[in-house]
């Protein structure tokens, strides 16, 4: 072993290679995840959006913080610094002596192999006369030789350097004396304190929230309210709301209670009027959910609010569609587990839809009742009664867009041009979508037959446009097609009443001429037929059943592309990962910028209740695909529900559209079976299902 090709670092250098390594291993990854990103991006994104969005909170406040910040200053300074110290290591490391050889101790006390112990000791001493500090020699040369000595001398050191090639056995590393100190440091720092701190905030944080970043304790109080109080109306739903613990200053660091609370809040308890303040019941009762209501309250109506709890209020508002949208999931897990279970009353369909509408008015800063009009810049109370006058009678958005333009401008008089052409922008700007519905059920032989028990795809297509303006050529172009198809076909309809004589002649002038022409086309076929008559000897029911087969075989082709078509979209949408940055919302009080989501789901709004859990759709550009699954209903009948897309942003751009699931019915191996059952028993059930599975819905097709 003592011939292996081993290297020992005597000097210690490489601790440089390790010390290198390592902060490499740090500033790189921190570089690619840390290093702010283009400003010059981001400021003409911005700029982009000025012409729409210029009045929105959150497009000012993003300027106050881009022009203020000092974050990513601070971030670069610290990663060049990182930079600066691993180029630093590198250059040291490219400067190091590398040569390194076998260590062999007889070359070093310059004895050739296999002498002897007394011939070692004479060696030794000659060099260490020439060589000792003390005798005026070089420190280091002689800390080699006593080494050397040692290991020829030394018994363990000797089979150390004969196995391994090295005095100080396996994987044996020098360092300088001077460093082991800070590479001691540097461990203990790295694996006894950073790691377990990070190791145990992560587990904290982990069990203290949920995967959307809800503390467990607020999804467990949703829960239990929603349990108590199935049907909800918007006043309790928003105590609910602000009763969550993130609101909580000892739950959550974010949130604060001030001195001044006490003064401050009681006014705008005043100022607003009954807020149901005197209720007991916990948590509605404690100071910090009371001061969140109040501060939603206030945002609601649009008032004015001191600097002290203006940063109070914006943490309130920030935080509130999320938690909506907890209490929208916890509502659905709710109604699952009532449907599956049962022994208790699932949330109605008015308190998910409450929690849907209420995040429209916090993301917009509207009352319930306000108008939608008030969305709009420039828009405010005393300017409504122009729109909802007796010539124009515009009430929502969609009324706003569709009127001509002349007649648009004539009733907003009371803004100039330029707040005028702002709000056009603005209007313009708001989304358009249009849904394709399409009900079937995949995975089935007939995708058409919808069976009890079965599950039911409803496919809804998703268009988004921006809403866009009419001008009066467009709308009175859309007038003349309108009143063109409605005149054209009475106009016919008299037509054929006074000159009924005359259009009798004309057919039946067309009859006789094409009644001629068959005849002739017959004539000449009969010489053709006698002659291929040996040929084609096929029988008319044979063509038929040929054709009858053909027509089968490609139905079952075309819904066997449609299934595996549908498949590799379903694969395709697992493995792609979209970009939840769809469209900025335009929200004149809400302090973050808002992304446009949309809520889709089937209900039945006669019974108010859930048939199918609502789709976030959270990645919506310009078309998007959802598919929207349940259970068929288990009784026999036509059912009448509704597919339902609600904006999370905009209030007034709500969509219905009904839904008819045909007549279902039993499949005859279900029916069958449970006849059997109730005749025969279990065993002959089993029997006649496999008959009839393999036999009856051959002849049913």
């Amino acid at each position: 072993m003592a011939g292996q090709q081993f290297q020992y670092d005597d000097s210690g250098n490489t601790f440089f290679y390790f010390l290198t390594s390592f902060v490499g291993l740090i500033v790189i990854p921190a570089t690619y995840y840390l290093w702010p990103r283009d400003q010059n991006a981001e400021q003409l994104r911005l700029k982009s959006l000025r012409r729409v969005h210029g009045r929105c909170l959150w497009y000012r406040l993003r300027l106050m913080k881009s022009q203020q910040s000092i974050v990513p200053t601070l971030k670069k300074a610290a990663l060049l610094f990182g930079w600066a110290v691993f180029l630093l290591l590198a250059y040291k490391v490219s400067k190091l002596d590398r040569e390194y050889q076998e260590y062999n101790p007889y070359e070093v006390l310059n004895l050739d192999p296999g002498a002897s112990l007394s011939e070692i000791k004479k060696q030794y001493r000659v060099l260490s006369l020439k060589f000792h500090p003390d005798k005026g020699g070089d420190q280091d040369t002689f800390m080699r030789i006593a080494k050397a000595y040692n290991a020829l001398t030394n018994e363990q050191s000797r089979q150390n350097w004969e196995m391994y090639g090295n005095p100080d056995g396996p994987g044996a590393l020098a360092l300088p004396c001077l460093n082991y100190v800070i590479v001691l440091l540097v461990y203990g720092l790295a694996f006894m304190v950073i790691l377990p701190v990070v190791v145990g905030t992560w587990w904290y944080r982990s069990i203290r929230y949920s995967g959307d970043q809800i503390l467990i304790n607020t999804t467990q109080l949703f829960m239990h309210f929603m349990y108590k109080t199935p049907n909800m109306n918007m006043k309790r739903l928003g105590m609910v709301l602000t009763a969550a613990f993130e609101f909580d200053p000892r739950s959550n660091k974010e949130a604060t209670i001030r001195p001044t609370d006490n003064i401050v809040v009681p006014q705008l308890i005043r100022e607003l009027g009954n807020i149901n303040v005197k209720k007991k019941e916990p948590p509605f009762c404690y100071p910090y959910s009371l001061k969140a209501r109040v501060l939603v309250l206030a945002h609601l109506a649009r008032m004015d609010v001191s600097e002290e709890l203006e940063e109070d209020q914006r943490f309130v508002v920030r935080k509130s569609p999320a938690l909506l949208q907890e209490m929208i999931n916890v509502g659905c897990q709710l109604t699952m587990m009532a449907n599956s279970r049962g022994g208790f009353h699932a949330p109605r369909l008015g308190t998910i839809e409450n929690c849907m509408r209420l995040t429209q008015m916090i993301v917009q800063g509207l009352q319930e009742s306000k108008s939608p009009l008030l969305q709009l810049p420039h828009f405010e109370e005393e300017h409504l009664r122009y729109c909802n006058s007796k010539k124009y009678k515009v009430r929502s958005l969609q009324d706003l867009v569709s009127m001509k333009d002349s007649d648009r401008r004539s009733m907003l008089r009371f803004l100039g041009e330029e707040k005028y052409e702002e709000v056009m922008a603005v209007l313009g700007s708001f989304p358009h979508l249009t849904m394709d519905i399409k009900l079937q059920v995949l995975d089935d032989e007939d995708s058409n037959n919808i069976t009890a028990g079965s599950i039911v795809t409803v496919t809804v297509t998703l268009t988004r446009k921006r809403m866009a303006v009419r001008t009066d050529t467009e709308v009175t172009s859309a007038v003349s097609k309108t009143l063109t198809n409605s005149i054209f076909l009475p106009c016919v309809c008299i037509f054929v009443v006074y000159h009924w004589r005359a259009v009798l002649t004309v057919l039946a002038a067309a009859a006789s001429t094409a009644a001629a022409k068959e005849e002739e086309d017959d004539a000449s076929d009969k010489g053709s037929e006698s002659d291929e008559g040996e040929v084609n000897k096929d029988s008319a029911s044979e063509r038929d059943d040929d054709s009858d087969k053909q027509s089968d075989t490609e139905v079952d082709e075309m819904e066997w592309e449609a299934l595996q078509q549908s498949i590799q979209r379903r694969e395709r949408a697992l493995l792609e990962t979209k970009s939840k940055v769809t469209h900025p919302v335009y929200s004149l009080y809400f302090p973050e910028e808002k992304q446009e989501w949309w809520w889709l789901y089937i209900a039945d709004r006669r019974d108010q209740t859930l048939v199918s859990v609502p789709y976030h759709v959270c990645t919506l550009k310009d078309t998007e695909e959802v598919e929207l699954k349940f259970p068929a209903p288990s009784k026999t009948g036509n059912y009448q529900y509704s597919v339902i897309l609600r904006s999370d942003s905009f209030m007034g751009l709500d969509q219905i559209k009904p839904l008819k699931v045909n007549k279902v019915q039993y499949s005859c191996v279900c029916a069958c079976v449970c006849v059997c059952v109730w005749v025969g028993g279990y065993r002959w059930s089993r029997v006649f299902t496999v008959f009839l599975t393999s036999h009856v819905n051959h002849y049913l097709a």
